[in-house]
């Protein structure tokens, strides 16, 4: 049974798009729907986040935390120990990115959105129908919801 899913933020709950002005990474875009599904599972499996993106890190800190979770800055370096201080069986990772691949072997279940790197969506053990930033997090948790925990 799995216990744990960990989302990479950038890529995952957003477009992964990043809006500069001349003072800096000012925005990030989010989806209206990932918050439904994130709700929908948040009481029967943890729920972690995890970015690499130091200079917008407060910008993702605000929007989940307006959802009701916590961030951890985690680099693409140190990601793999990140996750081994999990049970890794128990374990579900959705990513998208070139590093999220290699994590994607490490995990009991691996999940990309339908944009993600050819690299992740070649470990994937499901592709979401939906883009990054598009309601790919929510495709991701009523499938998690279905196929772990018969509630549909």
């Amino acid at each position: 049974m799995f216990k744990n899913f960990i989302l990479d933020v950038d890529g995952v709950l957003t477009t992964g798009q990043m809006i500069y002005s001349e003072e800096g990474k000012k925005y990030k875009i989010f989806g209206p729907h990932d918050n439904d599904g994130l709700k929908m599972i948040k009481d029967l499996i943890n729920v972690h986040f995890i970015s690499a993106d130091i200079k917008g890190l407060e910008i993702t800190k605000k929007r989940i935390s307006d959802m009701g979770f916590s961030v951890d800055l985690v680099s693409e370096n140190d990601r793999e120990k990140y996750i081994n201080d999990f049970v890794v069986d128990e374990t579900i990772f959705m990513g998208d990115g070139y590093h999220d691949a290699k994590i994607m072997d490490i995990v009991g279940y691996s999940i990309a959105p339908k944009n993600a790197r050819r690299e992740v969506i070649e470990k994937a053990h499901f592709v979401t129908e939906s883009k990054s930033g598009e309601g790919a997090v929510l495709d991701a948790c009523l499938h998690i919801k279905n196929q772990f925990f018969n509630e549909g």
